[in-house]
């Protein structure tokens, strides 16, 4: 053969070749602005995927890809976790998770004090009983069988979890004040130890709520010692964020010492007027115990009021055996009387949310009885005025004839705080909302704004329009932050052979919407969203893919180094 005959032959088995091979990528997103999550400056280049990884992040992809996408020079970074997750039923009634999902997040982090396992039967026959808007059967008994169920049925956000300190007590002791015994506090630390060789990511607390309260230190650091050698953190929502804020500091950093795990404080806030001065204070004793080398973080919520329910507004003792029990005693004239005194008090030795709020400050978002639901969006105040009593005998008839706590929105944080907060270069970020979206069973019900904004507000209003802190610094602590923080493999960054969690967001234009008068209102600014590679939102909207997947922690047998030690000092904790 003549050689330009058999170059051309070349050439062209060359050209056939390459036109029958497949691309090497599934994905490939050109013209971006790259944030890897490790808080360095942005870079323009490339993020390849290849099935449900990252092939490739660099200034040029050497190989095609079946699908690009033009960025056209926004912001490229991995998904981000939600700390704070209430998406426990909300994924079951839609398991798109829209308003994170339209925000960039793509884990949903659970577990604040309660968690969905394990459960005993007497635990499902009351959550089924107490159950709101929302109605599912309990067909699993385990945290973990929980979140597997919840995955395999589909969910477009992967999903992680805290096994709930006040779970584990109500399985072993139930809803009432009491102590545990030795045996009893054995059982509850296996319940712990069982759940973190499921995956469960540490322990979390909730020690405003009852029966969470009754749990005194020793107790607590017991569970939290379990979490430390399986691989996990102790995480709380501390027993005061508003008059001994200072105190509960002081004992969650005890709890860390005692158990060795790191601890987290779940939504960092400084409630009420009387103690807004006291966020330098907090800062201190945390940096403090952070220089003595106990590794100590924070989460919080962008917005400078909270929600919760009117259990919020009492004092436990009333609560003591559940909501039945609660709402049973104040049918009674004496006790009603006394509960209304405490609530009044103006130093309660409790967290009392309403006191630093005020009526009018209580605004009245969700009730279980539908024939209550025509007072959502009104303020306690307005409500007690219209039935000519007082606000504390208002709030106590809602209890009772809505059957729940009712969820509320307290008003209570300074702007200037949150602000400074944003800036912290230990914080992350908790929505400590639902991922719902402005449809079907949700419209039953109001929230608070977070729910649709908090990822979005801290892009927009903190980082762009106020700079508290720089892009690049936010986008780590909305990924590998948080993700290092809780020992997670291979998620948090944009980085070859990790999950291809991955979210394209304009900065220019990023922002919350919502408002407390109508906050269902999907945040703005990011147009594409791929969770284990699949994409889960398209120019904006929802492609319908559910690739979310249970993300487990360290002590996870189902890792090769998985399982617990003997103590906490046997793992290695970065930082």
């Amino acid at each position: 053969m003549h050689k330009p005959l058999a170059l051309a032959a070349f050439l062209l088995a060359t050209t056939a070749a390459q036109a029958t091979s497949p691309p090497a990528y599934d994905v490939l997103i050109r013209n971006a602005q790259i944030y890897d999550g490790s808080g360095q400056p942005p870079f323009r280049g490339e993020v390849a995927i290849a099935e449900d990884r990252i092939a490739y992040v660099g200034p040029k992809a050497p190989e095609s890809a079946r699908t690009v996408i033009d960025a056209g020079g926004k912001a490229v970074s991995p998904g981000f976790i939600n700390m704070l997750s209430w998406a426990t039923e909300s994924l079951i009634a839609d398991p798109r998770g829209l308003s994170d999902l339209k925000q960039g997040v793509t884990l949903e982090v659970m577990g604040e004090g309660t968690s969905m396992g394990p459960l005993s039967p007497e635990m499902k026959r009351l959550e089924t009983q107490r159950m709101g808007d929302i109605k599912y059967d309990i067909g699993w008994t385990s945290l973990d069988e929980y979140l597997t169920w919840l995955t395999r049925r589909g969910s477009a956000l992967n999903v992680a979890s805290f096994v709930g300190a006040a779970t584990v007590r109500e399985h072993v002791l139930g809803e009432g004040d009491v102590d545990p015994t030795p045996e009893q506090l054995a059982a509850m630390r296996q319940l712990v130890v069982d759940a973190m060789q499921d995956g469960a990511l540490g322990v979390g607390s909730s020690l405003i709520y009852a029966p969470a309260s009754y749990a005194e230190t020793p107790e607590l650091a017991a569970l939290a010692s379990e979490a430390g050698r399986c691989g996990g953190i102790y995480i709380s929502h501390m027993r005061s964020e508003a008059d001994r804020l200072l105190e509960a500091i002081d004992e969650l950093i005890e709890i860390s010492k005692q158990s060795g795990a790191p601890a987290e404080i779940y939504h960092l806030k400084q409630a009420g007027k009387t103690n807004w001065d006291k966020l330098d204070p907090a800062i201190a004793r945390i940096e403090a115990a952070r220089a003595a080398g106990h590794r100590i973080t924070a989460d919080m919520y962008t917005y400078t009021a909270g929600s919760t329910g009117l259990d919020a507004a009492m004092p436990p003792w009333v609560q003591a055996g559940g909501v039945e029990s609660w709402i049973g005693r104040m049918k009674d004239p004496t006790t009603r009387a006394k509960v209304i005194a405490e609530m009044r008090r103006e130093k309660p030795d409790f967290e009392n949310l309403y006191r630093h709020a005020g009526a009018e400050g209580t605004l009245l978002v969700g009730f279980k009885n539908p024939a209550m639901k025509g007072l959502t969006g009104k303020t306690l105040a307005q409500v007690a005025k219209e039935r000519g009593v007082s606000p504390e005998d208002a709030a106590i008839d809602l209890v009772i004839e809505d059957g729940s706590r009712v969820q509320v929105v307290y008003f209570l944080m300074s702007e200037q705080n949150v602000a400074r907060q944003t800036a912290l270069p230990w914080m992350s970020f908790g929505s400590d909302a639902s991922a719902q979206a402005p449809e079907g069973v949700f419209l039953k019900s109001s929230t608070h704004p977070r729910a649709y904004g908090n990822f979005a507000r801290l892009l927009g209003k903190y980082v762009r329009e106020e700079k508290t802190t720089s892009l690049a610094d936010a986008v780590r602590r909305l990924s590998a932050f948080p993700a290092q923080n809780l020992g997670l493999k291979d998620r948090g960054m944009l980085k070859a052979g990790y999950y291809a969690d991955v979210v394209v967001f304009d900065p220019a234009t990023i922002g919350d919407v919502g408002t407390y008068e109508q906050p269902k209102q999907f945040a703005v600014g990011v147009s594409d969203v791929f969770v284990n590679g699949k994409q889960a939102l398209k120019d904006g909207e929802p492609t319908g893919q559910l690739a979310g997947q249970v993300v487990r922690g360290r002590g996870w047998t189902g890792w090769s180094d998985g399982g617990c030690r003997v103590s906490a000092k046997d793992w290695s904790w970065t930082w």
